[in-house]
Order: structure tokens, then C-alpha cells, then sequence
């Protein structure tokens, strides 16, 4: 037996954190020093790490503990009360780049830019850019103090939507691509595990909470555990039973926790473990899994369209559905901006076409610098359309202001004017008594 699995471990663990505090120090989420760390220590620069089944078989579960903890975090009372705005703006926020995504990637791959991996592989492109991680914009808007206003609400409510979405857009692709089923049988297919999954969450919750209302207090760290259970069930049943993507079953496992009342418990105790060891170890397996030897001028062309296309479907796909709200020009620009950012929705969701096959292992580089680049561009784009907003307020502001001056002014010039007109009545009548 090897144990060189440790030193994997031990070289994963120490590079994502070290490169994870560097990224954070520019403003940058850890998630990019850990796709930093995989690309450095993977083939693609010093070879040091290489894919391995125990890092692939890890890797997976670590995609399904944070799809587990993503489902956890959901406030379903926000997804129901969303709004039609939200909806609207979430379903053209998937539909547009969906469209334009894979009408890049066929154009590319009829153009020779990229190798031709058929409509499957362009369809699964587009895929991955309907995805939207909000994580980005919601710290800038914090330090903006726009978070409660009205487009900050609005692009939070599309973002729980969106994943839904997204996840829905998953698991039709990854369900055509597992086999030669019709669209119908697979769409039947998926009904079915939906019905199943209400079923199933229905029981859960009511067994969870009656052993909640049994015990009280005591022995809390059991419920962690049989959490856990229903996730690895849930993402079992999900892929063996019904080809739906095994994260979509973790997914609405963790959203049948969340409805529990230890749930936010329940979601404390799963973040050491994937803080700790499964999510490094996923992100900077993405890293090792991408390949830069075939990068080549076209590659590099593509790369750059991708990150353009990405950047202006969200704009106009999400920008488009709040002026369909009747939002402003400016704001449905802010919504727009506020929903380009990938992050690590999009990577899960290119693990899962590498996975199947469906997308090739020289797409991952381009999909990644789309990633990387729109996490870096989201807070700056961010803070220069709401910068115009607030230098139009200054002026708004300075032109109160000199206008209550120029008031103030016209306000002490009358009392002097008044005072001199005493001043010369009180003369005038000194002269007549005189």
C-alpha cells in the first residue's frame, strides 16, 4: 500500500491556504489561490500533484458536501416571497447565456479555434455560463452600502432562483449525456425525482423533528450524522436511479435541513470538514485537471471570447429582465453587473461535464480563466456603475448646497437692505423733529 496520498493531501492542504491568503490580501476570493495551487502544482506548470482515483473519489465528495451546504444555506421563505422580478430576471439570466454560450462554442468549434466536440459538448459550454455566484457582489455591495437596497434585494432573490435553475439546466445535460435516453424519457425522469425527492423530504423532516421534540437537548452531534446520511442517500438515488447529477439530491438534502429547526446547528458543524480537507481538495483538482499544453493563439482567442461573452450575456440576459420589471436603465445595469460573477457554481458545474466526459479536458483552462476573470472584474465593474450613481448624488448634493447658500445670501442682503432702510427712516425723522 502507498501512502504518497498523504504528501497529495498535505501539499493540497498547505499551497490553497497559503495562495488563499494571497488572492484574499488583492480582494479576491480564496477560491481563486486554490485553482491558483492546483494549476502551479498540476501538469499544467511543475507537475508536482496528478490525478489520482482516491483525489477524483475525494474530490466528488467534496463537490457534494458544498452543494449539501449550498442547499443548507437557502432561505426557502426568501426563494417563495422572491417575487416576480427575481424570477424574471433569473430566467433570462440562464436562457440568454445558455443561448449565446453555445453559440460561441459551435461557432469556435466550426472555426477551428477550439477541437469540434459536438453539440453535446457546446450545449454543456453554454451550461456553464448560466451559473451565477453572488458571494463577490454581495461583500462589494456591503462596502457600497447598496446590500438592502432595491436592486441589492433583487439580485439576491435572482440568485436563489438562479441556482435552481442552473441545477435544473444540469441535470438535463448530464441526464442526455449518461446515455441515448429521449429528452422525454429524461425529462419524465426527472419529475419522478422530484415527486420522490418531496416524499422522501417530507418523511425527513418529520422524523427529524420528532426526535428533536423526543430528546430535547441531548445528544445533538447525532443529528449531524444522519444528515449526512440522507445527503450521500439523496446524491445516491439522484445518479443511480433517476441519471439526475448526484449534487442536485445533496442539493435538495441540505434544502429538507434547512426547513429543520436545528439547521443552522446542523450547517455550523459541516463547515471544519469542508474547509479543513473537501473543498481544497475539490477546487485545486480542477486545477490539476486543466490542461495548458494545447493552449495555443486560438485557444487563447476563445478563452478571451468566453470571458467577453460570459461577462455581456449576464448583462443582457439579467439586464433585460429588470427593465422588463420596469427597473431604470441604471439600475437594470447594476443588476446586470451584479450577476456576472461565476465563481465556484461554474467550476462545479465544468467538474461535472469533465466528469461525464462530455467536455474536454482543454476546455477547463478557458472556463477557469472565464472564472477567474469575471471574479476579478465583478467588484471592479460593481463599483463603477454605482460610483456614477453616487457622483450624480454629489451633484445633486452640490447644487442643494449652493443653492441654500445662494438663498442664505439673498436672505442676509435683505436684512441689510432692510436695516439701511431703517437706518435712513430714522434719519429722515430726526430731521423733520429737528
Amino acid at each position: 500500500m502507498s501512502y504518497h496520498y498523504l504528501l497529495d493531501l498535505a501539499l493540497i492542504l498547505a499551497s490553497t491556504k497559503v495562495l488563499g491568503i494571497v488572492t484574499r490580501k488583492f480582494q479576491m476570493p480564496q477560491v481563486v489561490g486554490a485553482l491558483l495551487a492546483g494549476l502551479i502544482l498540476g501538469p499544467a506548470m511543475l507537475n508536482v500533484l496528478t490525478e489520482t482515483e482516491f483525489l477524483t473519489q475525494l474530490s466528488e465528495l467534496g463537490v457534494i458536501v458544498l452543494m449539501f451546504s449550498a442547499g443548507m444555506g437557502t432561505d426557502i421563505q426568501e426563494l417563495k416571497h422572491s417575487g416576480g422580478a427575481g424570477f424574471l430576471v433569473a430566467l433570462l439570466g440562464v436562457l440568454v447565456p445558455l443561448v449565446m454560450g453555445t453559440g460561441l462554442a459551435w461557432a469556435a468549434g466550426q472555426g477551428g479555434l477550439v477541437p469540434d466536440g459536438g453539440f453535446l459538448e457546446d450545449v454543456f459550454v453554454g451550461t456553464i455560463l448560466t451559473a451565477t455566484s453572488v458571494s463577490i457582489t454581495v461583500e462589494t455591495l456591503k462596502e457600497l452600502g447598496k446590500l438592502d437596497t432595491k436592486v441589492g434585494n433583487t439580485i439576491l432573490a435572482a440568485a436563489l432562483i438562479d441556482d435552481v435553475l442552473g441545477l435544473i439546466a444540469l441535470t438535463i445535460v448530464s441526464s442526455v449525456a449518461g446515455g441515448d435516453e429521449s429528452i422525454l424519457l429524461v425529462l419524465g425522469k426527472i419529475v419522478l425525482f422530484f415527486l420522490f425527492s418531496g416524499v422522501v423530504g417530507f418523511a425527513a423532516n418529520r422524523l427529524f423533528r420528532w426526535m428533536m421534540a423526543l430528546e430535547h437537548q441531548r445528544n445533538l452531534r447525532r443529528y449531524p450524522v444522519l444528515a449526512f446520511v440522507l445527503c450521500l442517500l439523496m446524491a445516491y438515488c439522484a445518479e443511480h436511479f433517476f441519471g439526475v447529477a448526484d449534487i442536485t439530491g445533496a442539493y435538495i438534502a441540505g434544502l429538507v435541513i434547512s426547513c429543520t429547526p436545528k439547521a443552522d446547528y446542523i450547517q455550523s458543524k459541516y463547515e471544519p470538514l469542508s474547509y479543513l480537507l473537501l473543498t481544497p481538495v475539490f477546487f485545486a483538482c480542477i486545477g490539476i485537471n486543466a490542461r495548458v499544453d494545447g493552449m495555443d493563439g486560438p485557444l487563447v482567442l476563445f478563452a478571451a471570447a468566453l470571458l467577453v461573452v460570459s461577462v455581456i450575456s449576464k448583462l443582457v440576459g439579467c439586464g433585460l429582465g429588470a427593465r422588463l420589471c420596469r427597473f431604470t436603465g441604471r439600475e437594470c445595469l447594476q443588476v446586470g453587473v451584479g450577476m456576472v460573477c461565476r465563481g465556484e457554481v461554474a467550476l462545479i458545474v465544468a467538474n461535472r461535464g469533465l466528469s461525464l466526459g462530455v467536455l474536454s479536458a482543454t476546455m477547463m483552462t478557458p472556463v477557469i480563466i472565464t472564472v477567474i476573470g469575471g471574479t476579478i472584474l465583478t467588484p471592479v465593474l460593481l463599483k463603477l456603475v454605482f460610483r456614477s450613481e453616487k457622483e450624480t448624488q454629489a451633484q445633486q448634493t452640490r447644487l442643494i448646497d449652493h443653492y441654500d447658500k445662494m438663498r442664505q445670501l439673498d436672505l442676509v442682503s435683505e436684512q441689510l437692505l432692510d436695516r439701511d432702510r431703517a437706518l435712513m427712516d430714522q434719519g429722515e425723522e430726526q430731521q423733520e423733529r429737528k
